[in-house]
């Protein structure tokens, strides 16, 4: 009979971090690129290029991507060292989103659940599910897993389409 309240303290904080997804937005469409001049973010030899008409943190955003295309991914990376030698999925998102001006320090997948505003974004949109987060900026995919590439590969613009059955959408407010 004590067993019980003692299991039960131990999984109260356990369930406390669980996320509702009742309240979310899930998405729709696949994520699918398709490049519309002044509207979206050009792509040319693995470097995106913001349109004129992007905000200044969405600029600051395309910049910040640019930097990660080189850096391999690393489990853990950009978490405990903000600047560091490779990134996983939510330490390249929470990376951009930092060096916009848009966040201040970095969150697990699982923390972007609550990350800014429900739904898509008119500029910037982050996807998340259990485990993974990626994000779109300018309608151009940052991304370390998923179709045209794999999770080993690092952080990386993509062009392919990715499906997003079950993914919630969240989005920096007024972005």
């Amino acid at each position: 009979m004590r067993l019980f309240p003692i299991t039960l303290a131990l999984l109260l904080p356990l369930l406390g971090g669980m996320v509702s997804c009742s309240n979310q937005v899930k998405a729709k469409q696949p994520v699918s690129y398709h490049f519309e001049s002044g509207e979206t973010a050009m792509i040319r030899d693995g470097l995106a290029y913001a349109p004129r008409s992007a905000p200044a943190a969405v600029k600051r955003a395309i910049a910040a991507g640019n930097r990660l295309q080189s850096m391999p991914y690393k489990w853990g990376g950009g978490h405990a060292k903000l600047c560091d030698s490779g990134y996983d999925c939510s330490g390249s998102v929470s990376y951009v989103l930092r060096e916009a001006g848009l966040m201040k320090g970095s969150l697990p997948s699982k923390g972007y659940f609550n990350y800014g505003k429900k739904g898509e974004g008119d500029w910037i949109t982050v996807y998340i599910r259990n485990g993974h987060v990626f994000m779109t900026v300018a309608g151009l995919r940052l991304d370390t897993g998923g179709p045209g590439g794999n999770a080993t590969s690092g952080p990386r613009w993509k062009t392919q389409t990715r499906q997003v059955k079950g993914m919630v959408v969240r989005h920096p407010s007024g972005y």
